[in-house]
């Protein structure tokens, strides 16, 4: 029996890169994956059914509520029930860094707005049918940069750091309908957006990240997707309110 078998997920940001990576990992597992995205998963969800998974999609903008709505919504009435999720979706790769002072407001509160509420809203969306369920998992992606403090990126920083909280507090208001919460906090992962985040300093960056962390190499979407699949599964039923930072030991909390 594989770790996720009967287990409906939603994971959001699935068009591509790690979200794409913990979609096809889930369903290789056994679950039924419905995947988000502001643009198109046809590519994940056809990836999935071609290596004889089950999944659906839906073009879901998180910082709508009613879009999050029809999300849950959309998963309940093709797979019957909602077991996890995955907030994955987040503004990262086209980011402009800047000295704090000089950080574009607009882009501030576009991150804001994404990284912070789309995850507040799309667990507001999903805690009803999983409380029909009987219970579930939600897994919040941080990132190392909250907890190190990321220099000429605070906007990220801080939607990070948001994260933790939120999966803290959310931890102790949903423990008594058995419904966990937990983060995943990664180092700079070998992805597109991370590709796109450091641009023309990305190979140099690569060799720096790498240099600082125990496990000296680079973050690869495989060494995440054991992580997410585990706070899935009922193998982590008693683990609730913590942050796995999957990080090469860059930072111990």
């Amino acid at each position: 029996m594989a770790q996720l078998d009967n287990k409906v997920a939603i994971v959001t940001g699935a068009a591509r890169g790690l979200g794409r990576a913990y979609a096809e990992a889930m369903a290789r597992e056994g679950a039924s994956v419905f995947a988000c995205d502001v643009n198109s998963c046809d590519e994940t969800v056809a990836a999935i059914v071609k290596a004889g998974g089950r999944a659906e999609s839906a073009k879901t903008d998180i910082a709508s509520m009613s879009s999050c709505t029809a999300m849950a919504d959309q998963a309940v009435s093709a797979f019957g029930k909602i077991d996890v999720l995955v907030n994955n979706a987040a503004l990262y790769g086209g980011l402009k860094g800047a000295r704090f002072e000089e950080l574009d407001e607009a882009q501030w509160d576009a991150v804001m707005n994404i990284n912070i509420k789309g995850v507040w809203q799309c667990c507001k969306a999903v805690v009803n049918p999983m409380r029909a369920a009987g219970g579930g998992s939600i897994i919040n992606i941080t990132s190392l940069a909250a907890v190190y403090g990321l220099p000429y990126g605070l906007d990220y920083v801080a939607s990070k750091a948001a994260v933790i909280g939120m999966t803290r507090g959310m931890a102790r208001e949903l423990g008594k309908d058995l419904i966990r919460v937990n983060a995943v906090g990664p180092s700079a992962v070998m992805t597109e957006g991370t590709e796109e985040f450091f641009g023309e300093k990305f190979e140099k960056a690569k060799d720096v990240i790498a240099s600082g962390q125990l496990i000296q190499r680079n973050l690869q979407t495989e060494d995440l997707t054991g992580t997410i699949i585990y706070l899935a599964s009922d193998s982590s039923a008693f683990v609730t309110g913590q942050t796995h930072m999957v990080d090469g030991g860059s930072w111990f909390l």
